[in-house]
């Protein structure tokens, strides 16, 4: 799932990044058997196609202009292409560039075979256009809530997979062209684990290779979220920073964020999640994952990342929203509490999405002065560069050197006679 993304809350106070992941990342996920069949079909009476779910939201954003806008975004790489569909939630639409209002990004599906991590995006902006309400929660304090926020949805990341899985390969988590999207982004790029499956995590030709990262990281870079939310399906874990290591950052921000996700787990996962970090809990990464079913063969792929009865598909998107919920109201009232406690009124004078999503390619230090783990990933581009140049110059005068002797040799012949 998201072996790739990581954190340092202790140095990034006004960044809260939070990895939901509904979905297996170690065991489960790095080891499915994509050669046979999947023995349980895709649900048609639960699930939505892709075409069908992205008209369902289309239309959602049609009825409610004044609270939601919706942005496609394309990119292309060697002649793979990729679009991304983003829809945006503001309670009043001109005040989506407001910097006083927390920002929060929540991507999905990008894994083509967790279908059900996209009915929650739609059951998610269903509640915030009050077309869908949540029990058990006093309308007005959501409606001041929501008046904080500006949020941006990502329902689909990885359209091309999705259709892949919808034309009969129910095991595919790559995307149209056979790369793990969670596996491109530059942190710990290309690094093989224990468990390493090449079929499954193939990183891709380079960072940012593939067209759906590259929007993704625009994205991010533009929007600079304070919490980023992203959903797979798989197993049932609430996981936080670092997901590439086998511990948590240091600080008070984490030690929060650990008691917020065991919170969680007792009011929305009845004690059913694991909690901390992915690494320490699962031996790999760390992410936050909802939903799985361990009884489930390794080539019975819609069963293990998807609900397959109403009763279940309905607890999980009901459950799941109101935890989303649950947690934009707690981390709000953190990010306040850093805001007064934070010289200056702007969080987004901190540490920026830039530098965490691009691996932390400078060195820097935290705020309790600790220094933080350096990826020379850029420094290694760099390196390769000038030495293909250094190379390419040593043969190109060698050539040079070659026809200027040819040239000469005549010359001292004649001479010499």
């Amino acid at each position: 799932m998201g072996s790739r993304r990581v954190l340092s809350l202790s140095s990034t106070p006004s960044l809260l990044v939070i990895l939901f992941c509904f979905g297996p990342f170690s065991h489960i996920n790095a080891k499915v058997n994509l050669t046979g069949p999947s023995s349980t079909p895709i649900n048609r009476d639960l699930y939505h196609t892709s075409h069908a779910l992205m008209e369902q939201i289309k239309a959602l954003v049609h009825r409610h202009p004044d609270k939601l806008y919706m942005e496609t975004f394309r990119s292309k790489n060697k002649g793979y292409h990729a679009e991304m569909t983003v829809v945006t939630y503001c309670r009043n639409r001109k005040q989506i560039d407001d910097k006083s209002k927390y920002r929060i990004l929540l991507s999905f599906g990008q894994h083509g075979r967790e279908l059900i991590t996209s009915e929650l995006a739609l059951r998610i902006l269903s509640i915030l256009s009050k077309e869908q309400s949540l029990p058990n929660v006093d309308p007005l304090s959501l409606h001041n809530l929501f008046e904080r926020l500006v949020i941006k949805v990502v329902p689909m990341e990885n359209m091309n997979g999705r259709e892949l899985v919808e034309a009969g390969d129910l095991c595919e988590r790559r995307n149209g062209r056979g790369v793990d999207l969670n596996r491109n982004w530059s942190v710990d790029w290309g690094k093989k684990e224990k468990d390493y499956d090449p079929y499954e995590e193939n990183p891709g030709t380079a960072p940012f290779s593939e067209p759906e990262t590259q929007i993704m990281r625009k994205l991010c870079l533009s929007f600079e979220p304070h919490i980023w939310i992203n959903v797979h399906s798989g197993m049932e874990a609430l996981f936080m920073p670092y997901d590439h290591k086998n511990t948590t950052p240091d600080g008070l921000p984490s030690y929060r964020m650990k008691l917020m996700l065991q919170r969680l787990n007792h009011l929305h996962c009845k004690g059913r999640c694991l909690v901390g970090s992915g690494g320490g809990s699962v031996g790999f990464v760390i992410d936050w994952q909802i939903y799985g079913d361990g009884t489930a063969s390794a080539k019975d792929c819609f069963k293990m990342f998807n609900p397959i009865d109403q009763t279940t598909f309905n607890r999980v998107l009901n459950d799941w929203s109101a935890a989303f919920i649950a947690m934009f109201n707690m981390s709000t009232h953190q990010l306040d509490e850093l805001r007064s406690n934070t010289t200056g009124s702007n969080l987004d004078k901190f540490v920026s999405i830039d530098d965490y999503r691009n691996g932390y390619l400078m060195d820097r230090r935290s705020s309790y002065g600790k220094k933080m783990e350096v990826l020379d990933l850029g420094m290694q581009e760099i390196r390769t560069y000038f030495r293909l140049f250094f190379l390419s110059s040593v043969l190109l005068l060698l050539m040079f050197c070659c026809r200027i002797s040819k040239r000469i040799r005549p010359i001292i012949s004649g001479m010499t006679f």
